[in-house]
């Protein structure tokens, strides 16, 4: 029997989310793991997904399943559940990573995501148990290597890697590119679901289900389109797209779009059907944005009448009340956009576009008339935050009363260009991955020229009490979803997150 060619690891985020994790946070599947999967799969390699999320195994466990397996290549795909959660996503990864070779000095250890793709050589200087990164999103330098004997001359001539050499020495070869849109389809065809548990172990967050847990499974991902074209301070999902390793550059001199054939995509939609599955994240940054793509998949799934409970992504001033009824029609009821800052001057100092331009109101009103939730994201510590300006973000935000609201802080995520902007000005880093977790206990966000990371984040703790346990919220609530979702806030609100930097 042919020895298996690679075993992809999803590694559990779990401890990431405190108490959270136990019922309100999501179980997402790993979606890089499935396009990986598949394109190695395509390739003519034999490949299996584990996802520690779902199977919860303990180290002995884990261990002895690797032994069982024996595969070539052992690929921990740090994503997170987005790809800004990349590296705090990496302390579940390193520490699954550690028992394998504790046990088997011989297995092959390989890692991708943004993270690695961010800090490459540092990352393998940090984990001598790591052998192998891949510097960007990896299926060309992946394929590539599975195509080799796996040996230190082989690997020296691998584009899109750092490895160890045989003497320990690090190497960084020359960049790999990125599969183009003309070949998405050919190259990197979709999501090995089939190869993942099933997706009924898979539970969307608690809000997506309008707050009713017994909808919340099964659930899938599904990415129909990657990257985005804008370059946002805070954010660095674009590194995932690195072609360049000059260590100065970041996820904003790497912002392509690049989108599946819609015709394409239905198809992976179809496949999620047949299983059941009504809830689905649309993961893609950018999703409402070129309307021959969007639309155009609304329309094959209207045709289909699969009555999916859809959530998306999408940037403030890309939505336009044209696109609404076909969005609604298609079964989008979550629309989760970026409003970031309450203050204009904020905003327009950390986005690039014409964000700054956009009547943050209207277009929310717009949204909730089309009988379309809204998930609204808000970020405190942007920029030149003040008081005031973390105020008047947390005052937007109990001004629109959206069904939901997402609440991060500000965080200097490796591969972005606050990052960098962090590291000039002589701010305090992250030391920890559990660091770099928006709802971890050991959370550390960036500072501002007026605000320190505990002030920031003791802010933003008392903004996600106050908007969540607001009257007018739960008003709100119970009128659209009824007295479980009151319930299920309720508990939720109980749960007060203990954060070390605040002397928890």
């Amino acid at each position: 029997m042919k020895k298996l060619d690679i075993m992809i690891i999803a590694p559990s985020a779990r401890n990431l989310y405190q108490k959270l994790a136990n019922d309100f946070s999501a179980k997402e599947p790993n979606i890089w793991a499935g396009l990986l999967a598949n394109a190695t799969r395509k390739a003519g390699f034999t490949v299996v997904i584990y996802d520690m999320e779902i199977e919860r195994p303990n180290r002995e466990d884990f261990t002895e399943i690797i032994k069982e397996y024996n595969p070539r290549l052992i690929l921990f795909v740090v994503t997170g559940q987005n790809p800004n959660a990349s590296t705090a996503a990496m302390a579940g990864a390193v520490e699954s990573a550690e028992w394998v070779k504790e046990k088997e000095p011989n297995n092959l250890i390989g890692f991708v995501g943004p993270h690695i793709n961010a800090l490459p050589k540092e990352t393998l200087i940090a984990h001598e148990f790591i052998d192998i990164g891949f510097t960007n999103e990896g299926v060309y330098a992946l394929i590539d290597t599975l195509s080799s004997d796996l040996t230190e001359g082989d690997l020296k001539k691998i584009n899109g890697i750092c490895f160890r050499d045989n003497d320990g020495n690090i190497h960084i070869n020359k960049p790999s590119g990125i599969v183009p849109q003309e070949k998405l389809e050919d190259d990197m065809p979709g999501v090995a679901y089939d190869l993942m548990p099933s997706l009924k172990e898979y539970r969307t967050s608690s809000w997506h289900s309008n707050y009713h847990d017994l909808d919340r499974s099964p659930f899938a991902s599904i990415y129909t389109s990657l990257g985005c074209i804008y370059q946002c301070e805070f954010c660095m999902i674009n590194i995932i797209n690195r072609t360049d390793n000059d260590s100065n550059l970041a996820s904003a001199n790497f912002n392509k779009f690049r989108f599946w054939d819609p015709e394409f995509t239905i198809k992976q939609l179809d496949y999620l059907a047949k299983q059941g599955v009504k809830q689905i994240k649309i993961a893609d940054e950018m999703w409402v944005l070129n309307p021959k793509h969007f639309l155009t998949l609304c329309d094959l799934i209207i045709e289909r009448d699969y009555n999916f409970n859809i959530w998306a992504y999408t940037r403030i001033d890309t939505i336009k009340e044209k696109y609404l009824e076909k969005l609604k029609a298609a079964g989008v009821n979550w629309l989760a956009p970026g409003i970031e800052a309450g203050n204009q001057l904020i905003r327009r100092e950390v986005t690039k576009g014409k964000f700054e331009d956009i009547n943050i109101r209207q277009v929310v009103g717009m949204i909730k008339e089309a009988g379309i939730n809204v998930g609204a994201n808000y970020i405190f510590g942007l920029g030149n935050d003040n008081y005031d300006s973390i105020q008047e973000t947390l005052n937007l935000a109990i001004e629109l009363n959206t069904e939901n609201a997402n609440m991060y802080c500000a965080t200097a995520l490796p591969g972005s260009p606050l990052y960098n902007k962090a590291k000039n000005l002589g701010w305090d880093l992250p030391s920890k991955y559990e660091e770099y977790g928006f709802l971890s206990y050991e959370h550390l966000p960036s500072q501002t020229k007026f605000l320190s990371a505990e002030e920031i984040l003791r802010f933003r703790d008392y903004a996600f009490h106050t908007y969540f346990e607001n009257p007018r919220f739960l008003k709100m609530i119970n009128e659209k979803f009824g007295a479980p979702a009151i319930e299920n806030i309720t508990q939720m609100t109980k749960i007060r997150l203990k954060r070390k930097i605040l002397g928890d």
